[in-house]
């Protein structure tokens, strides 16, 4: 039962986390715009895929997890 707790603790966490980022995200400067974010407009075709966001944002959770699990 223990580790049920930590699991929904964490969840929790994360869960707060994520409802903050989707409320304040808009806000945060460069967020999206970075350089090596794919943007592709032609005529009425719109097309982005923010590449350099993502692997930011996915080392940033590399190392949160990294910190949590040691």
């Amino acid at each position: 039962m223990f580790n049920i707790g930590k699991l929904l603790i964490f969840l929790g966490i994360f869960l707060i986390i994520l409802g903050l980022i989707f409320i304040y995200g808009g806000k945060i400067p460069y967020l999206g715009k970075l350089p090596g974010d794919i943007i592709i407009n032609r005529g009425n075709f719109h097309f982005y895929f923010p590449l350099t966001t993502c692997i930011l944002i996915s080392l940033i959770l590399i190392i949160i997890f990294r910190i949590i699990k040691h």
